[in-house]
């Protein structure tokens, strides 16, 4: 069976691993996790990409990351081109560090979130190399639990909105559903999208076949380059007037919100934010990386984003 196509939209999320070339270890020690770390945050600074949950191992890594302005190839090429960069310059090595292109699944995230985070999480707990997923160093679980600083490059407030209402619940029900997970001899929840590289429902995957293409397309041998785009982010006038609407005309976040959801959410760059709201590119930045950080820790700004984004879906 050839390559599956993969579908690319903006919003989408996806499971994604890569093994080292023939098994091998592609970190050999910390400071080669570091390294990796700052090829997530450099994804995170020019694309925009979500980085939900992560998880470093010897030979491999997981990512649960949203595409938010650039299609997933861009993104992963971006970041196994810098590590296997630094890599094979280290040590002194040549050709391949990744064993052949990087595998991906398609979530539906609102429905298998919960599952593909917490599967992430028990990596080193199923591989025998940590007792409880907070052991562990490398991966993102303990900024979830509020146990760590979160990362300025990954969030974890998708995820955890899915568990509860307030943020102290939220990491109260994850960590208690991580450990039920723990605790219960489970399938892994990735085993059905093998197939067709498609975690959803039923009338998810029709949706996506319908766009891929006929069934056929699946075993198509065709580059990586291929991919099928849904048109679904709103006019910026749109997301202006969403953000006046809930939060009201003159107040100060209105105008931040719009910026933060035109640019992260939605994928506009910074050239057509810049643009339409009247502001520079630092300002953008400026104004998303303190949302990003009132996010996690603020109760009533995280609230009002989720139900801001409802709007949009609704």
């Amino acid at each position: 069976m050839g390559r599956l196509l993969r579908v690319e939209f903006q919003g989408a999320f996806y499971h994604v691993t890569s093994r080292g070339n023939r098994k091998q270890a592609i970190f050999l020690n910390d400071d080669d996790r570091y390294y990796f770390l700052s090829c997530l945050r450099n994804a995170y600074e020019k694309y925009s990409v979500a980085i939900h949950a992560f998880c470093l191992m010897e030979n491999h890594y997981h990512l649960f990351l949203q595409t938010l302005r650039e299609g997933l190839a861009k993104v992963m090429h971006l970041i196994n081109m810098r590590y296997a960069n630094y890599f094979n310059l280290k040590y002194q090595s040549c050709g391949h560090t990744f064993q052949s292109r990087f595998k991906a699944i398609l979530v539906q995230a609102e429905v298998y979130a919960r599952e593909v985070a917490a599967y992430i999480h028990l990596n080193p707990v199923r591989a025998g190399i940590a007792g409880r997923p907070e052991d562990y160093a490398w991966s993102n679980y303990r900024e979830y639990l509020g146990l760590a600083p979160p990362l300025p490059w990954s969030t974890n407030v998708f995820v955890l909105s899915l568990f509860g209402q307030s943020l102290s619940e939220s990491r109260r029900n994850y960590e208690t559903y991580v450990l039920w997970r723990m605790s219960q001899d489970l399938p892994n929840p990735l085993d059905p999208a093998l197939s067709s590289g498609i975690l959803g429902q039923p009338d998810f995957i029709e949706q996506v076949k319908r766009i891929r293409g006929p069934e056929e397309a699946l075993a198509s041998t065709k580059g990586p380059s291929e991919k099928w785009t849904i048109p679904q982010r709103p006019e910026l006038l749109k997301i202006k007037a969403e953000a006046e609407d809930f939060f009201g005309m003159r107040t100060r976040l209105t105008r931040k919100m719009a910026i933060y959801f035109a640019y992260k959410k939605f994928g506009y760059s910074l050239r057509e934010v810049g643009g339409f709201f009247e502001i520079g590119n630092s300002g953008i930045t400026d104004i998303c990386r303190r949302l990003d950080r009132e996010l996690v820790g603020n109760e009533t700004i995280a609230r009002s984003v989720r139900d801001l984004e409802h709007r949009f879906r609704a």
